[in-house]
């Protein structure tokens, strides 16, 4: 009986024991969660000095950030009197009941805290927005953030930084199409290296048709802020309004320049060196309205891309200003390696043209062989210019060409800088403009791409239709070089 006693008495006690261990340790866990949670409700609690001023104010999807050194902090602007103009500092910071407070240079208080990973959580909002092309996109947002997105945003440009980038760019353009031109007097243009250049040219119209520009117009029709469109494939619609269009000016620009051969042949019947003048001048109308047609589209693209240059925020300006730097020395050189071939025949195709079928052709010599089939099609004359001929296209009419193209950007990064207190990238009017202009380049650069440049110079007797194993593999990897690079770019512009 007695160790029975005492053996419920241990258990008691052991009992006790735990009973008191549970509580103390309950009593730890609560008073470490209160301390916790107190420093989450103050945005003090952690610093360990409260900052005098921050700068370096930026918007980063809806949230305000400034910096003070390399601290980031976040600035809470709902229930405040925070106007529309982003400030770019505040001032006066100071710790009042728990929080920071800072001033607006017009006087009104902003609370911040640091910028934490949770800060998007704690507001009770998660939005994804990032700049494409120097158009603001958001997604995963609520009705309020959506509300908020689609309203004009007023900020503080760095416009220095954008005047000068306007004569980089300006730079950049000129040496991209002015490069192949220039080489063009000094080389002649079956040079192999011309031979690469104009397939990475290709290259680079393909991928900026379909990666660039058709991807843009299906962002802007898709943007939420013109809301929901009955016919959703607009985009398409209007990209394949642009095919329609380049065909039918070639089409009748074709047809006006048979007319005019076949009136030349009229009135120099039996003059052999007349009928070839004739059919030279022929194939130089042709030509250049196929690079009419080519640079119309490149035009309507590059006028675009300097104007949301221009607007984008800083945030994205540098790195959008360098990518577009390199867009456009590229796109300049694919079409440089076209105008420098304008009126000199022995590349055979210049733009694609050289493959109709003639209906006048110059008796051969006999001394001359009988071109191949390939040939018949590809040349209404059937004894070309020899190599090396002076081209029968004036410079200044390629230097116009070329000017062109060079000051387009900068001229819509012009216009941006004139309407930058007015512009509204989120306005519907703007988003549609921008993306049937877009759409409508698209188609006009995805014909001249495939029906001008591509299949010509590869399966209607262009340059590549017999060239040999090493220039064919070379040319392949220009042409997929091209298309890779630019559509590296994609990503940003």
């Amino acid at each position: 009986m007695v160790r029975l006693l005492k053996t419920g008495e241990r258990r008691i006690l052991d009992g006790l024991q735990s009973t008191l261990l549970f509580q103390t340790v309950s009593g730890s866990l609560d008073a470490s969660l209160q301390r916790r949670q107190a420093q989450a409700a103050s945005p003090i609690a952690s610093i360990s000095s409260v900052p005098t001023a921050v700068s370096g104010c930026h918007l980063n999807g809806s949230f305000l950030y400034c910096k003070d050194g390399i601290t980031e902090y976040l600035v809470h602007t709902s229930g405040t009197g925070v106007t529309n103009i982003i400030p770019t500092s505040l001032t006066n910071c100071h710790a009042h009941d728990g929080k920071i407070t800072c001033h607006e240079p017009n006087g009104n208080e902003l609370q911040i805290s640091l910028a934490t990973q949770d800060a998007e959580a704690a507001s009770g909002r998660k939005q994804n927005c990032h700049f494409h092309a120097g158009v603001e996109h958001c997604s995963e947002s609520t009705e309020e953030d959506l509300a908020h997105s689609c309203a004009k945003v007023d900020r503080d440009y760095n416009i220095p930084l954008r005047v000068g980038l306007l004569f980089a760019i300006l730079v950049a353009s000129t040496i991209g199409v002015l490069l192949p031109i220039l080489a063009a007097t000094l080389v002649p243009p079956e040079n192999f290296g011309f031979t690469l250049l104009r397939q990475f040219g290709t290259g680079i119209i393909v991928s900026t048709a379909f990666v660039h520009l058709f991807t843009h117009a299906s962002l802007m029709f898709a943007n939420e802020c013109i809301g929901h469109l009955a016919y959703e494939p607009t985009a398409a619609a209007i990209l394949v309004a642009g095919l329609c269009i380049s065909f039918l000016v070639e089409y009748f620009g074709q047809r006006l320049a048979q007319w005019h051969r076949a009136k030349s042949a009229c009135t120099s019947s039996g003059n052999a060196e007349a009928l070839v003048a004739g059919q030279q001048q022929q194939q130089n109308r042709t030509g250049l309205v196929g690079i009419a047609v080519m640079e119309s589209g490149i035009i309507f693209h590059s006028l675009l891309i300097g104007l949301t240059l221009i607007v984008s925020g800083d945030t994205f300006f540098i790195t959008l200003a360098i990518v577009i730097a390199i867009h456009q020395l590229f796109e300049g050189l694919a079409l440089g390696t076209r105008i420098a071939t304008l009126g000199q025949h022995p590349p055979a195709q210049l733009t694609g043209h050289s493959h109709n079928h003639g209906t006048i052709q110059v008796q051969q010599t006999k001394s001359a062989p009988p071109a191949s089939p390939a040939n018949n099609h590809n040349n209404d004359v059937q004894n070309p210019p020899v190599q090396g001929q002076t081209t029968t296209i004036p410079m200044s009419h390629k230097l116009a060409l070329a000017g062109a193209f060079a000051l387009v950007t900068p001229m819509g990064m012009a216009i941006g800088l004139g309407v930058l207190k007015q512009f509204n990238g989120n306005s519907p009017s703007t988003i549609i403009a921008i993306g049937t202009l877009d759409a409508l380049s698209a188609g006009i650069l995805v014909w001249v791409s495939l029906v001008e440049m591509w299949a010509p110079d590869w399966m209607l007797g262009g340059e590549m239709t017999h060239a040999g194993v090493l220039r064919t593999t070379l040319g392949l990897v220009a042409l997929a070089g091209g298309m890779a690079l630019m559509s590296f770019l994609g990503k940003w512009a």
